[in-house]
């Protein structure tokens, strides 16, 4: 009989130091898509504890993003994605890979078929004669978030974004090609991006340090995590045994106008400068989703732990209210303390 969930340990830092991957023969691992959020942080994470057998996939033309262990290889290249597994012995990959831009792949369908379905396609023939464990990342928007939130793995996908669709492509591209694999839909990872423009809150921090406007919706409601709690759920997955499709979503649930003020009151900036709207009033393009809050009981179950923090784990931090950013908590603030408070748990 499964324990019930109030039964699980909350979060546990059991595995945090523990060195998982050389124990289970998963090295060298490559993590691809190192441009993103999720990427960039999981790349420095296991660079940083595993140093040299670990390698990070990035485009070809996205040269400013260097350094050791990084490669330049489009994975839309069926030959390329070959050579890059073999030359290395990759044992593991960790694909966060992909384009999650959101107007751009509105606007270019084919784009985001060749990054989001194309290159996954790619790297499972290169994967195909080898024995190396897949973890793919998908995300929330594969749901249209109008069934109220909370969904579960067993939902049926309804995506209203063409970057949505292309994701709920890969995933089935995974479950019958390489079942032995784990996908992981998760939401808003919370960390630093490389360039500064690629991350949840950077947007919005831009906004705000430039002393412009940044309006935000009331009605989309996401479950993000912590860059530090997604990088050990990452190790125990690659290290593990098991596979098929989890959710990955934090354990509180908020809303984009909510975050906004949350950067907004721990940066120090202008309450002014945040504005709110429904999705509806916001215009057709790029369409937005609602609540696509996940349920992720099932990891945690098959984890036997909460992998996640609450972001942000301080409750002085969650909005109760609209107009929240204007009273100014117990707490600093400053622009230097959203990398302290909202990108560290």
């Amino acid at each position: 009989m499964k324990p019930a969930l109030s039964q699980l340990p909350f979060f546990s830092n059991l595995h945090r130091f523990a060195p998982l991957l050389e124990e289970n023969e998963r090295l060298p691992l490559l993590v691809t898509g190192i441009a993103g959020v999720a990427g960039y942080n999981a790349f420095s994470f296991f660079r940083k504890k595993y140093g040299s057998s670990v390698f990070g996939q990035r485009p070809v033309n996205n040269w400013p993003l260097s350094g050791p262990g990084i490669v330049g290889v489009d994975l839309e290249d069926r030959e390329s994605a070959r050579q890059l597994i073999e030359a290395n012995g990759i044992r593991s990959v960790l694909n966060c890979g992909g384009s999650c831009a959101l107007k751009n792949c509105e606007l270019d369908p084919a784009m985001a078929e060749r990054a989001n379905v194309n290159a996954l396609q790619s790297l499972l023939s290169a994967l195909e004669p080898t024995d190396a464990r897949l973890i793919h990342l998908s995300v929330d928007l594969v749901f249209s978030g109008t069934a109220g939130g909370g969904q579960n793995e067993s939902a049926a996908t309804d995506p209203v974004t063409v970057y949505g669709k292309t994701m709920v492509q890969a995933e089935q591209l995974i479950l019958q090609q390489r079942p032995q694999s784990v996908v992981l839909r998760i939401s808003l990872p919370m960390g630093t991006s490389f360039n500064g423009h690629a991350g949840a809150i950077d947007w919005i921090q831009s906004r705000f340090i430039q002393g412009k406007p940044a309006t935000l919706y009331y009605d989309e409601v996401r479950s993000p995590t912590y860059v530090e709690c997604l990088n050990e759920l990452f190790e125990e997955t690659i290290a593990g045994h098991f596979s098929g499709l989890f959710h990955a979503g934090g354990t509180r649930h908020i809303s984009l106008y909510e975050i906004a003020q949350i950067v907004n009151a721990v940066g120090g900036y202008d309450p002014d400068l945040l504005h709110g709207c429904y999705r509806l009033e916001a215009g057709p393009l790029p369409p937005r989703a609602g609540n696509v809050t996940l349920n992720s009981d099932k990891l945690a179950q098959r984890l036997g732990r909460v992998p996640f923090e609450p972001w942000p784990s301080d409750p002085q931090l969650v909005p109760n209210h609209r107009k929240w950013h204007y009273q100014r908590g117990n707490f600093p603030s400053a622009p230097e303390q959203i990398q302290l408070r909202l990108y560290q748990r």
